[in-house]
Parts: C-alpha cells; sequence; structure tokens
C-alpha cells in the first residue's frame, strides 16, 4: 500500500504511475496518455520536482526518481518528504 503525503493529488500518482512505466515525459505527453489538463500536469510535475520524487534533466522534460519508484511500490512513505525550494 502506497503512503502518500497530505499534498499530494489522485494526478500525483497517475503521473509517477505513468513515468514509472514509460521512463520520460513531458507534461503533454503525459496530460494527453491521462486525459488531463496540460497545464494542471506541468504545475503537479514541478511539485513532484519540489519534493524529490521527479526530476527534470532537461526544461520540460521529466523522469522519475529512485524515490518515486520506492514510492509507487509502497516500499517509501512519502509524507517524510520535505519540499525544496
Amino acid at each position: 500500500m502506497r503512503k502518500r503525503a497530505e499534498w499530494m493529488t489522485r494526478a500525483d500518482d497517475e503521473i509517477l504511475e505513468y513515468l514509472g512505466s514509460n521512463q520520460a515525459g513531458t507534461p503533454k505527453v503525459i496530460a494527453d496518455a491521462l486525459d488531463r489538463n496540460n497545464n494542471y500536469i506541468g504545475v503537479r510535475c514541478r511539485k513532484l520536482v519540489s519534493y524529490g520524487l521527479l526530476e527534470r534533466p532537461s526544461r520540460g522534460f521529466y523522469v522519475i526518481t529512485d524515490e518515486g519508484k520506492s514510492y509507487l511500490e509502497g516500499e517509501f512513505d512519502a509524507s517524510s518528504l520535505v519540499q525544496d525550494d
């Protein structure tokens, strides 16, 4: 069972699941795959980066981190993360 943080939304799980399966993506690609709004997905991706569940190796391009993978597997408690300003 996944241990979600208070700040997380259902879309965050969907984004992490998508990137866990597809290795990388842009907000537009992710939004199209999830049938969600592109701008909203971009906001959530940036939030996930700020907590260390995603990385942004280049502008607009996101990949899942080891912590993100551990979260998906239920091995990591996301509520223990601290936002990186």
